[in-house]
């Protein structure tokens, strides 16, 4: 039979899809679902959402961590220079902190800086170094500085996730040091 379509009925448990002017979108993820779709699908939004601040100079990082997390709950924001991170952190009071070490080639420091200004302005705020640069003496100094944990690059997105989960659920070590 040429010309005839056959119309199948989706699998039981398959994810269902709205039709659109665009075609069919399978998955939406995080800040780009909730434009998709609206806010009124968002059925937690009388809890509070932890937030959470990525800091890399290198925006695909910022992209993609900024839309897992507020896929996974997280209001997130992002900052890819020193003065952008100095303004956020100085203006909101975040949950966890993802930042890089380096946030341009020539200044090796500004991760430590920040980590020392975020341990000066909130005790309780998680740390997450995530670094390409990362060395045991690099580890050791951040460790010193206040960060609560140290990744390497690359690192998937569902571990660096774990490790955040992690750490909002067990007690800051850093709340016990006198100031």
């Amino acid at each position: 039979m040429t010309g005839s379509k056959t119309i199948t009925a989706p699998a039981p448990g398959a994810e269902t899809v709205k039709p659109n002017p665009f075609g069919t979108l399978k998955r939406v993820s995080g800040r780009l679902k909730q434009l998709w779709v609206g806010r009124e699908e968002n059925s937690h939004k009388d809890l509070p959402m932890p937030r959470l601040l990525v800091i890399d100079d290198e925006e695909s990082i910022c992209f993609s961590m900024s839309e897992y997390f507020s896929l996974h709950g997280y209001r997130v924001d992002t900052a890819q220079e020193l003065d952008e991170a100095e303004k956020l952190i100085g203006s909101r009071e975040y949950k966890v902190v993802i930042q890089d070490l380096r946030l341009a080639a020539t200044r090796n420091t500004d991760g430590l800086d920040i980590i020392k200004m975020i341990r000066g302005q909130n005790q309780f705020t998680r740390i997450i170094v995530l670094t390409a640069y990362g060395s045991s003496e690099m580890e050791d100094e951040a460790r010193r500085c206040g960060a609560d944990a140290f990744l390497r690059k690359p690192k998937p997105l569902s571990q660096v996730a774990q490790v955040v989960q992690g750490l909002l659920e067990s007690p800051p070590k850093h709340a016990a040091r006198p100031a």
